[in-house]
């Protein structure tokens, strides 16, 4: 029975964790390797990876003795994706919406899942991604980055934001919609002003 690319995907992404743990040499050997770099994939290719890094790609590479020889037929290896706008902390508005999952949804609940979401994201082939905010959860993503880095959990590497700065009454949950009276957490840092803009800068 063919092997389905997700399952494909899921494996590559708990040998590579399992290799970058361990300091292990793999020698991965698909049908065919796309590089990105021309259009075609290139067929008879491997690839060497070393703990978490790749050391070589091509045509009549030979597995180094003590290496771990993983056999992929009928697979194309392409190089990790990287996602450049994500938010893990937050899930699909069909789901709840906006609002609802910033005011409502607690900080605990929203980091572990934010946690599945990385597991899901390098699974799906993503090794990189730059995370814009947590959307209210404050420098989570920080934290979140440092249990991927240590490997606590799986996750692609994380480029962090913490909260996003936006112009004051610019951003949501809009306060228009609510009591007036309330004083709502917001989905990012508000500032007004080179002074105010500075110094959340600098925090």
């Amino acid at each position: 029975m063919a092997r389905s690319n997700t399952a494909i995907a899921f494996g590559l992404a708990i040998l590579l964790l399992s290799a970058r743990a361990q300091a292990e040499t793999l020698f991965l050997k698909p049908d065919r390797v796309f590089t990105g770099e021309d259009r075609s994939p290139h067929a008879g290719w491997s690839v060497l990876i070393t703990g978490d890094r790749i050391t070589a790609v091509g045509p009549g590479l030979k597995a180094p003795k003590g290496s771990r020889v993983i056999e992929l037929p009928g697979t194309t290896l392409i190089p990790g994706m990287i996602e450049a706008h994500a938010h893990l902390f937050l899930h699909p508005y069909n789901e709840t919406s906006w609002d609802d999952q910033v005011l409502k949804e607690s900080a605990a609940s929203r980091t572990l899942n934010a946690g599945r979401h990385a597991a899901d994201t390098l699974r799906a082939g993503f090794t990189s991604i730059r995370e814009l905010g947590t959307e209210g959860v404050g420098s989570a993503d920080v934290a979140l980055k440092h249990a991927i880095d240590d490997g606590v959990i799986a996750g692609p590497r994380l480029l962090t934001a913490t909260r996003a700065i936006v112009a004051t009454g610019g951003y949501g949950p809009a306060r228009r919609n609510y009591n007036e009276a309330w004083d709502l957490p917001q989905g990012a840092q508000e500032a007004s002003g080179v002074a105010e803009v500075t110094r959340a800068v600098r925090e």
